[in-house]
């Protein structure tokens, strides 16, 4: 049983989180501000058009980020999602305070291939090592509807793949057809073994892959700010193409997705490697040939919707996710995420008039694990485990970078006091 509540001046400072998101605010689009979208599909053109350049890229309508509510093929970048938090942030001021856990790459069963003897290859031997693990992505609603495009990488030797839900996610819905295309040009059916909409990644399973190269797996938590880092994928159907740049921020809060449960908070990489639609579940790869993050999200200045592109501000899911996300997949067909059965406002407690940063808990549902460590409505939560939050987003994210069945400790400030509990995560499939 989780332990309760015990004042700062008798507890060691150190938390965990867990939780099930409070509704979205219903704060309004600033189009002055930079959009996070996703990449997202891009429309592949009927047979007979000769360049799938030409092809419109697929996105959905912009959200400023101060907007809460995420939509379908949208992202806001997660900060604030209430008053004018997430501007402030959004230009530099500071990074996000919460660093993945190395726990989630330890003890991974997924094996990948030996990374490039060099630590420090050209990016012309990190191309030539990972083309031939990455594909392109593929994926039809139905006969009346264009085929829309993404990228993907080869996870084993038996045929899996990796790509981002949203690329396949209306056509596994539709129980429409999903596609794999190799380094090679050949294309073979694919099958959805499973998906995460709240980490945004889909396991994929082609017969006819199987003994393709899988690529090798690295660790994003090596990473430093300036690393080069190279990404490949399919942007505007151009498979194959390779593009490069840096690291640009590590652990980026951004979300995806739809609201609610089915949101993704991803704790991301961000980097100026030019990333476009159709660059979606491609890899993001070290100088090692290693991959180190899923390209998932870009950020625009606001271009209507199909016009969105590189500007030099993309986000990765950082590889430790994929690889337990992929793993759970593989094990029972489906992934679970973390909560602690509590709902936050997604916006800081200072524009919600707190006074303090923090995630402010709205409600704490009867028999869950925050109830059981005495959590209540109206505590505001200031960190977890060593690290500050700063609003509800960041909780979420925090939480989901954490294992179900772990216990996690944080510190709150209730009436005035600061006090510590800690909470042992349950879990949702998601």
């Amino acid at each position: 049983m989780s332990e309760r509540l015990e004042d700062d001046d008798t507890a060691e400072r150190s938390w965990p989180p867990s939780i099930w998101e409070a509704p979205p605010s219903e704060t309004g689009p600033d189009e002055a501000e930079p959009t996070v979208v996703l990449p997202e599909q891009h429309v592949e053109p009927a047979p007979s058009a000769p360049e799938p350049a030409a092809a419109v890229p697929v996105g959905g309508a912009r959200r400023s980020l101060r907007a809460v509510t995420a939509i379908a093929f949208v992202a806001g970048l997660i900060g604030g999602a209430i008053g004018g938090y997430a501007g402030s942030r959004w230009d530099g001021l500071e990074d996000v305070s919460i660093r993945p856990p190395d726990r989630l790459a330890a003890d991974r069963p997924i094996e990948s291939t030996p990374p490039l003897a060099d630590d420090n290859a050209s990016i012309a031997a990190v191309a030539q090592k990972l083309l031939p693990s990455t594909v392109q992505i593929t994926a039809r609603v139905d006969d009346s509807v264009a085929a829309s495009t993404g990228s993907g990488f080869v996870l084993d030797d038996e045929g899996h793949f990796v790509t981002n839900n949203h690329v396949v996610e209306q056509a596994a819905d539709a129980d429409g057809e999903i596609r794999v295309i190799d380094f090679e040009g050949r294309s073979f059916v694919a099958t959805v073994v499973g998906r995460s909409p709240v980490y945004d990644l889909a396991v994929l399973k082609a017969p006819q892959g199987i003994g393709l190269t899988p690529a090798a797996l690295g660790a994003s938590r090596d990473l430093l700010v300036g690393d080069q880092v190279v990404a490949i994928g399919s942007p505007l159907g151009l498979s194959s193409t390779v593009t490069a740049g840096i690291v640009s921020a590590l652990n980026r809060p951004v979300t995806t997705g739809d609201s609610g449960s089915d949101s993704s908070y991803i704790n991301a990489v961000q980097t100026d490697a030019a990333i476009n639609p159709g660059n979606s579940g491609g890899p993001l790869v070290n100088l090692r040939g290693q991959v180190v993050g899923v390209n998932s999200a870009i950020a625009t200045t606001g271009a209507p919707r199909g016009e969105a592109g590189n500007i030099g501000v993309g986000f990765a899911i950082p590889v430790e996710q994929v690889r337990t996300t992929a793993d759970q997949i593989l094990r029972t067909g489906e992934a679970r995420y973390p909560v602690i059965g509590a709902k936050v406002r997604t916006g800081s407690a200072q524009d919600q008039g707190v006074g303090e940063e923090g995630a402010l808990i709205d409600e704490v549902i009867s028999g869950s694990p925050a109830d059981d460590a005495g959590l209540r409505a109206g505590d505001l939560i200031t960190s977890i485990e060593g690290q500050r939050v700063i609003d509800g987003i960041e909780l979420i994210v925090a939480i989901r970078s954490y294992r179900p069945g772990e216990t996690v400790r944080m510190v709150l400030v209730r009436d005035g006091r600061e006090r510590q509990a800690s909470v042992t995560l349950d879990s949702e499939v998601g």
